[in-house]
């Protein structure tokens, strides 16, 4: 559905049909300019049938989120339609935490509110993977960004990104549909730290079954904790009626997230950059 191409080539194959008119803008805020170029494909049919959807993205990010509080990855649209999935992007905050995505995707589909119509098992198992998320990539999801400072000894990433396609495994509403993620870690607190265990145990919102003690070799208590990171996602909705979608706050959608001081250029920078094709 989507790609970027080794960093430098991004293209989409998102259906996206309209009946009287298109108009597609690229707004370059980075402050400085960079070479761009385009191609654009289209046919022209001389009708649709009544029940074709109109493609809808929308943006939310929240910079923190919210301590026991589910972040939202799209709601707010009217059906029938189709959730065709999303692309999601994570500032991982500082915590006591072994691991930041235990937190399950949850779907409320056509009315449901108590309990989600489709409930995950954990962030990582809805992009695919398990026991932990690293980068990769296939055709329905994968993590195609991860940083993490090289003499960091953590788990956790600085930032991630994950997409998530729904080709096979279609997610259709008739009426509304709210997808969310679950803000929740998992602290695995070893036979070194277990005097820090008290100050550990107070400092997070235990979530689930409470701690379990002595649960391994080395492991003085294992708990899943409630947490806060900073998440952003684009939701890709096709409703049959179109819909508004909030317009972007460029600066709530750039905040935060400069280079960090381990990162450097590539190659492919610092060449166009001695060539003038990027200039401040």
């Amino acid at each position: 559905m989507t790609s970027v191409q080794e960093g430098r080539g991004f293209s989409a194959c998102c259906p996206r049909q309209f009946k009287g008119n298109v108009r597609i803008e690229l707004t370059n805020s980075s402050g400085r300019g960079f070479p761009f170029y385009y191609q654009i494909d289209y046919t022209e049919e001389p009708t649709h049938d009544a029940d074709t959807g109109y493609l809808h993205v929308s943006f939310n990010r929240e910079n923190p989120t919210t301590l026991m509080r589910d972040f939202v990855i799209a709601d707010d649209f009217d059906g029938p339609g189709r959730y065709l999935g999303c692309v999601v992007g994570i500032r991982v905050l500082p915590s006591d935490m072994t691991w930041y995505g235990e937190g399950e995707v949850k779907m409320f589909i056509d009315g449901d509110e108590e309990f989600p119509t489709i409930g995950g098992t954990g962030l990582e198992d809805y992009v695919g993977t398990a026991w932990g998320m690293g980068e990769h990539q296939s055709l329905y999801g994968g993590v195609p960004f991860e940083l993490r400072d090289p003499d960091s000894t953590s788990r956790n990433p600085d930032y991630t990104s994950f997409y998530r396609w729904h080709i096979q495994d279609p997610v259709v509403f008739n009426e509304n549909i709210k997808v969310t993620v679950q803000q929740i870690g998992a602290i695995f607190v070893s036979e070194q730290d277990k005097d820090s265990f008290e100050k550990i145990a107070e400092r997070n919102t235990v979530a689930g079954a409470g701690w379990l003690m002595n649960i391994g070799p080395g492991t003085h208590a294992f708990g899943i904790a409630e947490r806060i990171d900073d998440y952003c996602a684009a939701a890709f909705v096709y409703c049959q009626s179109p819909q508004g979608i909030k317009p972007l706050e460029l600066d709530l959608a750039i905040s935060d997230i400069s280079r960090l001081p381990y990162e450097t250029k590539s190659e492919q920078e610092k060449r166009y950059e001695s060539i003038g094709a990027i200039s401040d």
